[in-house]
């Protein structure tokens, strides 16, 4: 309970039917077995049974059902508003130094932005607009941007506080990264909970669940791997990326053709490969996965490697099912392959 909000403001927020707090919490109701958003139009149920969960993902591992009026699990392709309208502003002037007195002029507690954010994306607001100016900062520099200009042009007052926070976040100072790179991320609403995605120069690097938890050692991986640092921006790569998603979750798409980029070790990278290879609405068994990537009977070997795929969806690790037939592990919930697998299969979700 400690990453959520107290209890007493979640019963508030529950009661007014907050759609600021949507994404914050999720309210579960023992008496009916279903769980709900903070702004569930339904009927309010007596406080001694509910309770209040930090993801869906949480209240879907203790049993309890998405409700069918305000579909928990459904973002619709939008954040909540006021969300919606912070990014946007952030977006408007990337450079603007946002202060909690800001937010509060605006109508925004900022803890509860703190909360959102950090919960949301896996990282505070001000970090997130941190991130924001020196990866702009970063594509000034590469392209031969005086460094005085950049600095004074992304909300520093003094060489050395830009200096401390640019080495701090990509490893080097700012005068020996002309030729340097990182990886940006952003934010994607689905038809199945937010994703998040990382992108070099090179192509797609990342796409996850926000709720996976292995999240964080993704995150790990792909800086170690890169040797770069990750910071919220936008990317060519990026926009190609939602672009093809929102066709693939309408149906319209069954082929992926944004750039991606996936080291990994030999094995690793030939069972990616053969995932590549699968074709839309079919499935393979992880037997079969072994095989192709030259190794039978090493099954579990190939299981490990689809679960260490950071590229969900494009490099289809959900179309692997268990010899039996049976759905197998899923790092974002079997819910999610099993839907997965409906949307390519055409069975209509229930």
């Amino acid at each position: 309970m400690s990453a959520m909000p107290p209890v007493d403001e979640m019963q508030r927020a529950f009661e007014a039917r907050d759609s600021s707090y949507d994404g914050v919490f999720f309210v579960a109701v023992s008496s009916t077995g279903i769980f709900c958003r903070p702004s569930c139009p339904a009927r309010r149920p007596l406080s001694r049974n509910t309770r209040f969960m930090a993801t869906a993902k949480e209240a879907l591992f203790a049993g309890f059902r998405p409700c069918k009026r305000c579909r928990p699990l459904h973002t619709d392709g939008q954040p909540p508003e006021w969300v919606e309208e912070l990014l946007a502003w952030v977006e408007e002037d990337p450079s603007r130094r946002i202060k909690d007195g800001d937010l509060r002029a605006r109508g925004l507690d900022p803890a509860r932005v703190r909360r959102h954010f950090q919960r949301t994306y896996g990282m505070t607001f001000q970090a997130y607009c941190r991130g924001r100016r020196l990866g702009d900062a970063l594509g000034e520099i590469r392209e031969g941007g005086e460094l005085d200009e950049v600095i004074l042009g992304h909300g520093y007052e003094s060489h050395s506080g830009f200096r401390d926070a640019f080495v701090k976040t990509f490893g080097t100072p700012p005068g020996k990264s002309r030729g340097e790179d990182c990886i940006q991320v952003d934010w994607i609403e689905s038809p199945l909970g937010p994703l998040v995605a990382g992108a070099t120069a090179e192509g797609i690097c990342l796409l996850e669940f926000t709720d996976r938890r292995m999240l964080e050692a993704q995150f790990r991986a792909i800086r170690r791997l890169f040797k770069r640092a990750v910071v919220p921006g936008k990317n060519p790569h990026l926009e190609h990326l939602k672009r093809e998603l929102a066709a693939y979750f309408s149906g319209t798409l069954m082929r992926f053709t944004v750039p991606l980029v996936f080291p990994g070790t030999p094995f690793q990278r030939r069972v990616w490969e053969e995932l590549l290879r699968i074709p839309y609405g079919q499935t393979r068994t992880y037997e079969q996965m072994a095989q192709a990537a030259g190794s039978p009977g090493a099954c579990r070997a190939a299981g490990t490697a689809n679960g260490m795929n950071r590229i969900a969806i494009l490099i289809p690790c959900h179309r692997v099912v268990n010899k039996d037939g049976k759905l197998g592990g899923y790092g974002g919930g079997l819910w999610r392959k099993a839907r997965l697998l409906g949307l390519e299969q055409g069975v209509p979700s229930s």
